[in-house]
This record gives structure tokens, C-alpha cells and sequence, in this order.
């Protein structure tokens, strides 16, 4: 059974100014259906082909033979991931129960968003930010390139992509401004809280 590209959760214009329609239309379009498909092409006819794909990832993990399955699996599923971490008039704090646990956890909110900005700004290349539920604590991570906290036994709460296919049109060279806006105004608190409420 194939895996599917999913639908934007949003329309092309909603995330404007702060991303782009034709990010989003080279990002969506292009870059995810290219890993969907690449990864669908990679599994049919396998014993992985009917397994659901983040089953896949952790199985293939860290096999050099399946790399390629697993980068092509775990951008799929990073990017449908990300797509739900942020939407239209996001940012801000988040309150309730995840609130009240990054407090907790990170000392303040504006421990947390400098530790996740630092994550987002220092990961080298391409890659990606995490907030993450390891056992019962909250941690920034970053991977690189493919990589995901679903290998590491750590429940991914909310992800940043920091590739460059992610910002350059939008904000070049300046991936600091792109995280900002990220923290600011796109990040959906909502979404993040619903993945805590789940692993809890």
C-alpha cells in the first residue's frame, strides 16, 4: 500500500508573508512528492512495502544497505510532520499542560525558544529542529539531513525543517530571520500540544 502525499493542511497564500506561496508550491509540490515517491518506488514489492512508514523508519534505521529507503522515509515523514508544526496566525507561547511543562523543563518559555533557535541555527547544513519528549522530559534536538527523534526512542513534539529548500526564497542566506518568524509567528502550539497529550 502506497504512502500518500498528504494534502497542505493550508491553502498556498495562508502562511504569507512569512513563507511564500512558491515555497510552499516548491516545497509541497516538489520536494515531499519527490520523497514520497522515491520511497514508494524504493519499498513496492518488499517485505516493507505494506508497513506503515514510520515502522519502516525505525526498523531500517542505521542500515547502511537501505539508506536510501530510509532517507526517502523519513523525509516523507518529516515533512508531513513539519506541515502540521506550523499554520496560519501561529507563534506566540503556548498555554495549558504543554506550557506549564516548558516551564518545567526548560526554566521559561524564552530558555526554550533560544535553546530551539540555537538548535535551528547551528545545525550544519541541512537538517532539522526538534522539540521532543524524551522519557518525561522535554528536549530541543536537531538531526541531520533525513535523521528524526522517532530512531532514538524520543516522541517528536514539534519539528523546524532548516534545509534550504525550506526559507532560501524567502529569506536567502538568512536562516536566523526564518526561525524567528518560525517561532513568531508560524510554530502551532496546538499541534505540538496534541502530540504531548497523546504521549502521556
Amino acid at each position: 500500500m502506497a504512502y500518500e502525499l498528504p494534502a497542505l493542511p493550508y491553502d498556498y497564500t495562508a502562511l504569507e508573508p512569512f513563507i511564500s506561496k512558491s515555497t510552499l508550491e516548491f516545497h509541497h509540490d516538489k520536494h515531499h512528492a519527490a520523497y514520497v515517491t522515491k520511497f514508494n518506488d524504493a519499498v513496492k514489492g518488499t517485505d516493507l512495502d505494506h508497513q506503515p512508514i514510520e515502522a519502516v523508519i525505525k526498523a531500517i534505521a542505521g542500515d547502511s544497505a537501505k539508506s536510501g529507503i530510509f532517507n526517502n522515509a523519513a523525509q516523507a515523514w518529516n515533512h508531513t510532520f513539519y506541515w502540521n508544526s506550523i499554520k496560519p496566525g501561529g507563534g506566540g507561547q503556548p498555554t495549558g499542560d504543554l506550557g506549564k511543562k516548558i516551564d518545567a523543563d526548560f526554566g521559561s518559555f524564552d530558555a526554550f525558544a533560544d535553546a530551539f533557535k540555537q538548535a535551528g541555527a547551528t545545525q550544519f547544513g541541512s537538517g532539522w529542529a526538534w522539540l521532543v519528549l524524551e522519557g518525561r522530559t522535554l528536549k530541543v534536538t536537531k538531526t541531520l539531513n533525513a535523521d528524526n527523534p522517532l530512531t532514538s526512542g524520543q516522541v517528536p513534539l514539534l519539528t523546524m525543517d532548516v534545509w534550504e529548500h525550506a526559507y532560501y526564497l524567502d529569506y536567502q542566506n538568512k536562516r536566523p530571520d526564518y526561525i524567528s518568524a518560525f517561532l513568531g509567528s508560524l510554530v502551532n502550539w496546538d499541534f505540538a500540544a496534541q502530540n504531548l497529550a497523546t504521549a502521556q
